[in-house]
């Protein structure tokens, strides 16, 4: 009788406990989640051009469960009916900055507070998403702070892959301090561990361990200089090739990845022999190169804005002469980028890289993706907006990457439910997706496209006009 007494305290005070931290029955998901099934939809799934035409797609809690031809029964299901228009997967953005909100450089150094910063951010992550963007690679300048807000269901926003702080030397593409700021100094980036000066190996593993304990999945390195920024020639052979293999090394602790901004065939060539998995830019792209990318597994993405026609009257470039002078040595030799990716395809992903404010980048990444189909066609740039993306950020690995329950990018079955709807299809009508045919002067754009009729992120509807 008192053993069995002790058993029964024991298994109350037990109770008591599971319950005070949670342990209760609806945690321990002994219930079926959620079902949604979306039927009469043609299924473009991010990888084969056809569409699986007639089908259905059941997704059960953030996951695809089923992607079939043949009716899917599934009684406790919402239904919702496609009618005959296009499914496929959330967009995948590359290469974003989603806390630098411009209108400059300088600005944002002198007279910019972490709470600007952080709205910018927040309004930048809901706009992605209604652009059908369902997950975003962020290239540099945001921590972890807001996949954990968007995440834990905070804010509206897509899947955010973070880089942290850009890595970059004193001069260099990196460096954002004012003129007179001496070596080593403290910056107003540098404070909000948004870019840091890295002069060393040591420099390299020290930021560079700094940024993935600040949330990054991945690091970013500033190889190559840039066209407006205010130090910096394009042309620029940023670090030594130690320290790329240090930053590389520093990545590889981890079981992550190095993505390097390269403008030139050296710099590209460098970063591919240090190890690095994605290239930024990669303006000098030719068939050298991507053989050697090949070899080694790697990426690229690239802002296809770069070879607007428009480029030389951008304000920040036509009222600035080292701008301008930069800009147009730039153009002539990047010239031959579209016909050496036509020639000799990579594995490229979807890019915008725009900085500025929340409606000038809904404008940009209209126009890129028009300037994708312009350029590729329409299957091409697809597979470039969804699998392509989704292998890409997957290269962060087991430890550093926070979403490996599923495949990102595809549709197919055990894939994460991160799904899309347009009217039409999208592979004869690629307007269909949210493209605009201008940048600079273009009308404000909605804040989603009337043609993009359904947006599900982790298996929950954000937008359903249907």
């Amino acid at each position: 009788m008192r053993s069995t007494g002790r058993k029964t305290v024991l298994r109350k005070w037990l109770l008591i406990g599971l319950v005070a931290f949670g342990f209760n029955s609806a945690w321990a998901d002994t219930e079926t989640p959620p079902q949604i099934l979306f039927t009469n939809v043609h299924v473009f799934d991010g990888v084969n051009e056809k569409r699986i035409e007639n089908a259905s797609v059941l997704v059960e809690g953030n996951l695809i469960k089923t992607v079939s031809k043949r009716e899917i029964t599934a009684p406790d299901a919402t239904v919702v009916d496609g009618g005959g228009r296009t499914l496929l997967p959330g967009f995948v953005e590359a290469h974003a900055h989603l806390m630098l909100m411009g209108p400059s450089l300088p600005q944002m150094e002198a007279a910019t507070t972490w709470e600007d910063f952080g709205i910018h951010g927040t309004q930048m992550a809901e706009m992605y998403l209604m652009q059908g963007f369902t997950t975003v690679r962020d290239a540099g300048g945001a921590n972890g702070g807001l996949r954990r807000a968007i995440d834990s269901g905070a804010i509206v926003g897509p899947r955010f892959y973070t880089s942290a702080a850009f890595l970059g030397t004193r001069g260099g593409h990196a460096d954002f301090a004012n003129f007179s700021s001496p070596p080593g100094a403290s910056t107003n980036f540098s404070r909000l561990n948004m870019a840091q000066e890295v002069d060393s190996v040591a420099d390299v593993q020290k930021y560079g361990r700094n940024n993935f304990r600040m949330g990054a999945t991945q690091l970013k390195y500033m190889q190559s200089g840039g066209v407006v920024s205010a130090f910096d020639p394009w042309q620029l052979l940023a670090g030594s090739q130690q320290e790329i293999e240090a930053a590389v090394q520093v990545a590889n602790e981890y079981g992550s990845y190095v993505m390097a901004h390269s403008y030139r065939k050296e710099a590209m060539m460098n970063a591919l022999n240090a190890g690095v998995k994605s290239i930024e830019h990669g303006f000098s792209f030719d068939c050298e190169v991507a053989k050697l990318m090949k070899k080694k597994g790697a990426f690229i993405t690239t802002n296809l804005t770069a070879f607007d026609p428009g480029l030389l009257d951008i304000p920040a470039v036509a009222n600035v002469p080292s701008s301008l002078a930069k800009a147009k040595s730039a153009s002539a030799t990047f010239s031959g980028y579209i016909d050496n990716m036509k020639k000799c395809p990579v594995k490229r992903a979807f890019q915008t890289d725009c900085v500025g404010s929340v409606a000038a980048c809904n404008i940009q990444i209209a126009y890129e993706k028009h300037l994708n189909n312009d350029f590729f066609g329409p299957y091409t740039s697809l597979v470039t907006m969804t699998s392509t993306g989704g292998e890409l950020v997957a290269l962060s690995g087991d430890f550093m990457n926070p979403y490996t329950k599923g495949k990102l990018g595809v549709i197919e079955e055990g894939a994460y439910a991160d799904i899309l709807i347009v009217d039409g299809n999208p592979l004869e009508d690629f307007t269909v997706v949210g493209t605009g045919t201008k940048w600079f002067g273009a009308d404000l754009r909605p804040d989603s496209p009337e043609t993009l009729r359904v947006i599900m992120k982790d298996g929950k509807i954000y937008k359903n006009t249907l």
